[in-house]
């Protein structure tokens, strides 16, 4: 076909402008370039560290699902000052269950019923305003056998690791069982089988239900609170624990006999 013939008239045809090359993003400077270097080597170690620690947290919790805790951080920095009672561990099954409801209605009423977290009780402490925990008997056996005593940051962002852990991996009975084994129950008197033989002169599966809650009722501050089965908080921890017998919240603890 013929090419046509530009003609005078024929309006100009535009030319096209060149692409313009791509601005290249400008290299950060050598000194940024080490640091954002060395930020990324140091979340990488902190990533390595953080999955070998809960590997680590996870296997203790899983063995202490079935092997007893021989100590803890806390009986062994105490009885360097008291020299404390011969501590003997106890099953679940050779303690009174007067004691286990009298622990439960001392320190966690809705045990069976929640999964580590009371959160009905941590949000009616945080509407009243109140300064005393929330604190679950899960959250105290997860600090008794792993961690430390005393209210830190670091020691708190630990035991809510653990605590979903031992929920997960032991049962109910396991957690309490722990508990009344390594709880303090005056100076230098860890374990329930001290506290009844060195309170009451008994055995664990001997104690009355007043006895119990007298022992329940020391356990926020062992080191200065007095067993007695008189008191007011003793009496009030025994209503407790009939109600909890009554109202079925003992369900996940005391087996059928």
């Amino acid at each position: 076909m013929p090419r046509r013939r530009e003609s005078i008239t024929d309006p100009p045809q535009p030319v096209e402008a060149p692409a313009k090359p791509k601005a290249r993003r400008p290299r950060p400077a050598g000194r940024w370039r080490f640091l954002r270097r060395g930020l990324m080597w140091l979340g990488g170690w902190i990533r390595w560290i953080g999955v070998r620690l809960l590997a680590l947290m996870f296997v203790l919790v899983f063995l202490f699902s079935f092997i007893n805790p021989p100590t803890s951080w806390t009986i062994l920095t105490e009885t360097r000052q008291y020299p404390g009672t011969p501590r003997e561990w106890t099953r679940l099954s050779d303690i009174s269950p007067d004691m286990v409801r009298a622990v439960v209605a001392a320190e966690d009423a809705n045990f069976c019923n929640h999964w580590g977290f009371d959160m009905i009780e941590i949000r009616r402490v945080i509407h009243s305003g109140s300064s005393r925990g929330a604190s679950t008997i899960s959250q105290q056996t997860a600090k008794n056998v792993f961690l430390w005593q005393g209210r830190s940051w670091p020691r708190k962002v630990l035991e809510t690791v653990y605590t979903p852990m031992i929920e997960a991996l032991w049962s109910k009975r396991r957690i309490v069982e722990v508990y009344l084994n390594l709880a303090e129950f005056g100076p230098g008197v860890f374990g329930i089988s001290a506290a009844a033989k060195h309170h009451f002169g008994t055995t664990p599966d001997k104690l009355s239900s007043r006895q119990a809650a007298a022992l329940a009722s020391i356990l926020p501050a062992p080191k200065t609170r007095k067993p007695k089965t008189g008191s007011a908080r003793a009496r009030a921890i025994a209503d407790g624990a009939a109600t909890i017998r009554s109202d079925g919240r003992d369900s996940c603890l005391i087996l059928p006999r």
